[in-house]
């Protein structure tokens, strides 16, 4: 049993969390929207699949607008989710599964339907209750400034009387000013309320924006490049120049949360979403006095290939050492394209998602799995009179609907067991799915879920004692392989086979050839 009071044994440091889209997990009651008794329902899932703890986005009171990214009320239940003892029930099941709980937590903006900013449309300028958001006057004809929303189009959007408010993100999210001290005051209250109620932790949601410039200046802009991005360019972007994101204040917000959690328990951690331009400056928010993780999203930008797998991993490890942080890993979530598709989709994109994530899940740290990948699922091609995502409503280009298509359960027709009745989902599903739900494949060899079980089962029995330091082994260019503790992990990234060091195998992700490794295939081995 780890000792609760050593931050090198936290739950969190080694954890593989399972992230849930709560619209597309599981729907209790048939109407085509995942559910928080839903999830419930399928917890042992979970259980059986071998994660430590979930992560649930977004449940809270809201317009759905971005999908509950837009909170009017962060202490209560949407309706179209379930009611507060239901997100009991869920936690209390959890617990009792041996899950660990973390929720979403969104602090950068509210709903434009919020009583906060109901308020401050009533009240009018000047106004203490203007003052808890971000109001500018402009002369006529022009904008405040020149920023741009990350769903595409101007980040301000003009009222009534006259005024601007900015939103880094759709204009129904219109972002606080976190310089009111109303606004940390109102957070720190909306931690304890869910600690109380039993979570393990919280996922903070654009955790590097909720500081501005003060002076709300114009960004500089390479002459030739653009403001606007989507949820890839928040990752890849080149503009050096960002008043809107990343600020020096933001860190005394994660010290005061820090010490919020510490008086919950030494067992309560957060983790950032922080988009941040260098491994340095993400490695900040993970101080010890600050957050316990932040997403490390440099693996999703990586290309298939060694050297870019190799890059990914010494930079991260070498970001987090001097702060004593654990690492983190992640190949899909809700804001990109499944890594089954990016690695090139079919048979291929199956052997490499398989290899890749066997070979992220023995390095040191935590792992970051995102619902269905368990499953092989691929990326959706959602016909544009079902897309529902702002950023595709605003700018008219694909967004992130592809990887947010309802989970197949069973049967061999939409919903696939996602819920009760024959209707399809919020989402629809494609046909051709029932070899990929969790019934097709559980119990069978070399599917896909019956992977990701072994590996998780096999991780735990190196994960806590296999130690922090990763040494990396030259056995060629197309071939990444490293040792941790007594494991040797080797990733063959080329097309011919290669010769496996020596040792006892203990897991591949495809099957071998004799003795040899295929390409877009790897393994696990105990010296």
């Amino acid at each position: 049993m780890a000792d609760l009071n050593d931050p090198k044994t936290y739950w969190w440091r080694n954890a593989v969390v399972y992230q849930i889209y709560v619209r597309s997990f599981a729907d209790s009651d048939g109407d085509g929207v995942g559910d928080l008794p839903g999830i419930t329902s399928r917890l042992p899932h979970l259980a059986d699949l071998g994660v430590d703890a979930l992560w649930i986005t977004p449940f809270y009171t809201s317009p759905q607008h971005d999908h509950g990214y837009d909170v009017a009320d962060y202490r209560d239940v949407d309706p179209l989710f379930g009611q507060l003892s239901d997100a009991d029930d869920l936690i209390s099941r959890a617990h009792e599964l041996g899950l660990r709980v973390v929720v979403d937590l969104v602090p950068n903006h509210t709903s434009n339907e919020h009583e906060w900013f109901k308020a401050a449309l009533a009240a009018g300028p000047g106004s203490p209750e203007r003052a808890r958001y971000l109001f500018r006057d402009a002369p006529e004809g022009e904008l405040p400034n020149n920023w741009s929303s990350v769903f595409g189009g101007p980040a301000w959007t003009q009222v009534d009387d006259g005024q601007w408010y900015l939103h880094l993100f759709d204009s129904t999210q219109p972002d606080l000013d976190w310089r009111n001290p109303e606004v940390p005051e109102m957070f720190e209250d909306v931690l304890r309320f869910w600690l109380d109620r039993g979570v393990d932790g919280f996922r903070v949601d654009v955790a590097h924006g909720l500081f501005k410039e003060a002076s709300l200046r114009d960004q500089v802009v390479p002459e030739g490049t653009t403001t606007s991005s989507d949820a890839h360019e928040m990752i890849e972007r080149s503009l050096n120049d960002e008043p809107m994101w990343d600020q020096p204040e933001v860190h005394d917000v994660y010290r005061a949360w820090n010490r919020v959690l510490d008086e919950a328990g030494p067992d309560r951690m957060a983790v950032a979403e922080a988009w941040t331009q260098t491994p340095e400056s993400m490695a900040r928010f993970v101080r010890p006095d600050e957050l316990d993780q932040a997403f490390n999203f440099a693996w999703l930008l990586a290309d298939w290939s060694a050297e870019s797998f190799a890059g990914v991993i010494t930079d991260t490890l070498a970001a987090v050492a001097p702060v004593g942080a654990s690492p983190t890993w992640v190949l899909s979530n809700h804001d990109v394209v499944r890594h089954v598709t990016r690695y090139g989709g079919g048979v291929q994109g199956l052997a490499r998602a398989r290899a890749a994530t066997l070979t992220m899940l023995a390095l040191p740290g935590s792992s970051y799995l995102y619902q269905g990948e368990e499953l092989g699922l691929e990326q959706v091609d959602v016909a544009p009179e079902f897309r529902q995502d702002p950023s595709y409503l605003r700018t008219g280009e694909v967004g992130r609907d592809g990887c947010r298509v309802p989970m197949p359960w069973s049967g061999d027709a939409a919903p696939y067991g996602f819920g009760p009745g024959t209707a399809q989902p919020w989402l629809p599903q494609p046909e051709g799915w029932e070899a990929l739900t969790v019934e097709a494949q559980t119990g069978v060899e070399d599917s896909t879920l019956e992977f990701y079980r072994a590996a998780l089962r096999a991780r735990r029995e190196f994960a806590w004692t296999a130690g922090a330091d990763v040494t990396l082994v030259d056995l060629g260019d197309d071939v990444l392989a490293f040792t941790r503790g007594p494991i040797t992990v080797v990733l063959n990234c080329g097309d011919s086979p290669v010769e496996l060091p020596e040792g006892d195998l203990l897991l591949a992700s495809s099957p071998l050839e004799g003795s040899k490794l295929p390409g877009d295939t790897a393994a696990w081995l105990r010296r």
